[in-house]
């Protein structure tokens, strides 16, 4: 990272980041060389002792059909954005904070759906009961995107 200031390694600090994220950004190695990004939504969790993503979707499509080719992911999160304008310098920054990782997909067993599902739900509902149709556990893939490796980057803005 050529701004080493703005750099962050601790994963407390990255965690608190990732929770206050909405979106996360997959990049997938696709077999027609280009890389096959999309937004997903996610739950944060730990699977045998290592930070993981939790993410869902249909049983069958493209993004299944590439994950289960090249099992390695790259993912992307953001926040916090604000652009700041100095008309007398006639110059614009922008500040932020972002994890960026890569890892591999694990599709996840029937019996380990639901407390994957329920992490996700936990996300975008914190602190409250947020129950889903277990009827849609066997229409639904679920997965763990478990992390290698991970940075962050904060640009805090200009007084």
């Amino acid at each position: 990272m050529r701004q080493k200031q703005r750099e962050i390694t601790n994963e407390d600090e990255l965690l608190e980041i990732m929770q206050k994220c909405d979106v996360c950004r997959l990049a997938f190695n696709h077999e027609d060389g280009y890389p096959y990004l999309l937004p997903v939504n996610f739950g944060i969790g730990r699977r045998a002792g290592k930070l993981c993503l939790y993410l869902h979707s249909a049983l069958e499509g493209e993004k299944v059909a590439v994950m289960k080719k090249d099992s390695r992911v790259s993912f992307e999160m953001d926040r916090d954005h604000k652009l700041q304008y100095f008309r007398d310098k006639g110059y614009c920054t922008m500040s932020y904070e972002s994890v960026i990782g890569r890892g591999r997909i694990e599709i996840l067993p029937e019996e380990e759906k639901q407390e994957a599902l329920e992490r996700l739900m936990a996300h975008y509902h914190p602190g409250e009961d947020a129950p889903f149709n277990p009827a849609a556990i066997p229409r639904t893939l679920v997965y763990a995107l478990v992390i290698e490796e991970m940075t962050g980057k904060r640009k805090l803005p200009k007084a």
